[in-house]
């Protein structure tokens, strides 16, 4: 399952990285390619697309991590050594030997 989830984030990430360099910050770039916008799917609609495939990438990247983190084995706490019990022993003589 994990390899699955890092699939669709790798590929995420190549998508977006290829959508972000098709935007053109001034307003050009693919989307001035296309004609007028009195074009069927022109100048607005390729933008719109493009902000919308965007969002929706980096919106599937964002929540895949956090699955991903959710999933994660939980670590398990460091179990203190049992302590010996203090009373044996102590209180008690030690054995004399004869001399």
């Amino acid at each position: 399952m994990d390899l699955l989830l890092s699939i669709i984030i790798i590929a995420a990430s190549i998508l977006l990285i290829l959508v972000v360099y098709v935007q053109n910050p001034k307003g050009g770039g693919l989307s001035s390619d296309f004609g007028s916008p009195s074009q069927l799917g022109g100048v607005q609609k390729t933008n719109e697309l493009i902000d919308k495939m965007t969002w929706g990438l980096a919106a599937t990247i964002v929540v895949v991590s956090l699955v991903m983190t959710i999933r994660q084995p939980k670590a398990a706490k460091p179990v203190a050594p049992q302590q010996t019990q203090q009373g044996q022993g102590q209180g008690q003589a030690p054995a004399q030997g004869n001399k």
